[in-house]
């Protein structure tokens, strides 16, 4: 069986950080109308993790799906962290990792076959749903990715062999990591994170090439690069990263923006579907906390892009051509 035949994904999905409490609070209520937006959007979808949130996230989404057919939604999650009680709990909260949750759990990295297999059953368990499509390895590089080549990836291929899960990957915004994982490891999609936009696209250096010649597909995540490509004006004291926005950058924002504007396309849309313009790319991955923000990103992915803002955008050096 080829990669493309284990598992389809939608080109649009919803990644569930932000209902893991990411940045903000929400309510059970808040986080359930996201996902309702989501979903009546006809996004089918969905992409969580353990670490969102310490576990919130997959209870959360868990709790939305159970109460849709199994067989019209992907869902996604990932292993290399297990949730473990924190012995230094001490009522604070987790926003040492931007999740406002109780930090009464802790992140404890396994690689091993075993540590892969207890993050798996127990997603389950929170989430509620027992079939779980695609498996990624979060963050291999963040912990020992020489370890995650050795030990994780085969341990996600024998699940996936075993009928465990249809798909298995890695999911990264290390670009270095992403081609050493597709080109070490038989894996079906990656997630690549912020590696891949209309802003900057380090990942078709290395990452694009190493799955085109694996036949690996790519899901494409942090599309719109903290929030800077996420409006039609960007601002100039946006997040970038982790810190300030470099004055190049800044620019070719400015540059993108201006020639989307020529066009009459949104920045948005743009930025959704410009990933998807790659033969290697399946999918695009879109957070939100706002009903109105996942609405409006479906629009955006529906919406009709000409091929000339592409190839002024090519022209002028701003993409690759």
């Amino acid at each position: 069986m080829s990669r493309s035949d284990r598992l389809t994904v939608p080109t649009l999905g919803y990644g569930a950080a932000n209902v893991g409490n990411l940045f903000r609070e929400l309510t059970d209520e808040e986080a359930w109308a996201v996902l309702d937006a989501a979903w009546e959007s006809g996004i089918r979808f969905y992409d969580t993790a353990p670490h969102y949130g310490l576990g919130l996230s997959e209870r959360r989404l868990g709790a939305f799906l159970q109460t849709k057919p199994r067989e019209e939604y992907v869902l996604s999650t990932k292993v290399g962290r297990l949730l473990r009680p924190n012995p230094d709990h001490a009522g604070g909260l987790d926003t040492a990792n931007d999740f406002h949750v109780p930090d009464d759990l802790q992140r404890v990295w396994d690689f091993s076959a075993d540590g892969i297999r207890a993050s798996l059953d127990e997603s389950r368990e929170r989430l509620g749903i027992e079939r779980i499509d695609l498996l990624y390895l979060h963050d291999p590089e963040r912990h020992d990715l020489d370890l995650a080549l050795a030990e994780a990836l085969p341990a996600l291929e024998g699940l996936r062999d075993a009928g465990e899960v249809a798909a298995v990957g890695i999911g990264s915004m290390v670009s270095d990591a992403l081609a050493a994982a597709v080109r070490g490891a038989d894996l079906d999609l990656v997630m690549v994170a912020g590696r891949y936009t209309l802003l900057e696209q380090p990942a078709a250096v290395d990452v694009l090439p190493a799955c085109r010649e694996r036949g690996t597909g790519i899901v494409a995540a942090s599309v719109f690069n903290s929030g800077l490509l996420a409006s039609d004006e960007p601002r100039r004291d946006g997040r970038y990263e982790y810190g300030q926005l470099p004055d190049e950058l800044w620019e070719r924002l400015v540059r993108i923006a201006a020639v989307c504007a020529a066009h009459d396309v949104p920045l948005p849309a743009a930025a959704i579907q410009y990933p998807l313009q790659s033969d290697v790319v399946r999918s695009v991955v879109v957070g939100g906390s706002r009903p109105e923000q996942l609405r409006q990103n479906a629009e955006h992915a529906a919406r009709d892009i000409p091929a000339a803002l592409w190839q002024e955008l090519a022209a002028e050096g701003l993409i690759p051509a």
